[in-house]
């Protein structure tokens, strides 16, 4: 078994990743950003990947963090990132997941698998 395979296995036990847009999972792994917003609930529980999608954050956000796109890396595996609940924001109509713990890797990691829209296995199921 490769060492690179043996490493972020071992992070993410379940091999599962969550696909989100810079900068946001910027933010993520600085420890500034707690909750990652969505249409629906989620009960998965624990350490996901943290994928860094393609596509951008707003513009405003980029401003605020004095960055620009093309700065932070995307599509690629950034870290990893415990999730440890879900809660429901009545005032936004949002799911909250509430985010614990970001790990940063040394080196991002490009995904064997195809990257979805919100949860996937980007280097397959772990067994």
């Amino acid at each position: 078994m490769s060492s690179k395979k043996k490493s972020t296995q071992l992070d993410v036990p379940t091999g599962r990743a969550i696909s989100i847009r810079q900068p946001y999972v910027e933010d993520i792994l600085r420890g500034v950003k707690k909750y990652e917003y969505r249409s629906r609930p989620t009960k998965i529980r624990g350490r996901v990947y943290l994928y860094a999608s393609l596509g951008h954050g707003h513009e405003e956000y980029w401003k605020k963090m004095k960055l620009n796109p093309g700065d932070l890396p995307t599509g690629v595996v950034v870290g990893s990132v415990e999730i440890v609940d879900c809660k429901y924001f009545e005032d936004d109509d949002c799911y909250g997941y509430r985010l614990k713990s970001p790990r940063r890797y040394k080196k991002s990691i490009k995904p064997k698998n195809q990257p979805q829209p919100l949860f996937f296995f980007p280097f397959g199921k772990s067994k």
